[in-house]
């Protein structure tokens, strides 16, 4: 199966920024640093875009949802209790922004338009064209899914977070969270099982 974790073959993971780091990341932003503003983005607009991707917005949607989510970031800091919580509060007010958007349009068909943009890196030749149909396949499928099962599975592999930071974005129970992942797994494999 293709990457369901958005690391890009080839490529070193992003470092994630330490508990301290992070903390003080949170302490400058609610003091109005502007250049802490400008580390955030730098740090998480590609992983929240991605998300957005992954939840079936296109291109130029998925930029405005992420710009949005930023902004909202910067307008309601001080609600961020914990600082060392951010990375589960970034995602929670990006999904609660694409389910507005499905909310507001909810005739269009999450997933109808192109494509997420592919991971770099890959072989070429008949390899490549196997990899592009199985990674377009599953990105298919997974926007097939109902929207909470589809969250779980965008937040815990594509957005890298933790069983515990997808469920506080989610805004469930670790359990629910959990249940959510099996559910996706087995229709997703269900679907590639059909093949």
């Amino acid at each position: 199966m293709a990457h369901l974790d958005g690391e890009k073959p080839g490529r070193t993971p992003e470092r994630r920024a330490s508990i301290p780091d992070q903390i003080s990341l949170v302490r400058r932003l609610r003091h109005g640093d502007h250049a802490a503003a400008e580390e955030l983005v730098d740090k998480c607009y590609e992983r929240i875009y991605l998300f957005m991707r992954a939840m079936g917005h296109d291109r130029q949607t998925s930029e405005d949802l992420t710009q949005d989510t930023f902004l909202k970031v910067w307008n309601h800091i001080g609600q961020l209790r914990d600082g060392k919580a951010l990375n589960g509060w970034l995602f929670r007010i990006a999904g609660n922004m694409s389910r507005l958007y499905w909310r507001r349009h909810k005739y269009e068909k999450p997933g109808s338009s192109e494509l997420p943009e592919r991971p770099e890196g890959v072989i070429d030749g008949s390899q490549q064209a196997a990899e592009r149909e199985q990674f377009d396949h599953l990105h298919r499928a997974v926007a097939r899914l109902p929207w909470k099962l589809r969250q779980a599975v965008v937040l815990h592999y594509m957005g890298q977070l933790t069983i515990a930071q997808a469920a506080q974005a989610a805004q469930v129970r670790q359990g629910t969270l959990k249940s959510r992942l099996n559910r996706a797994l087995e229709a997703l494999r269900k679907e590639f099982a059909e093949e």
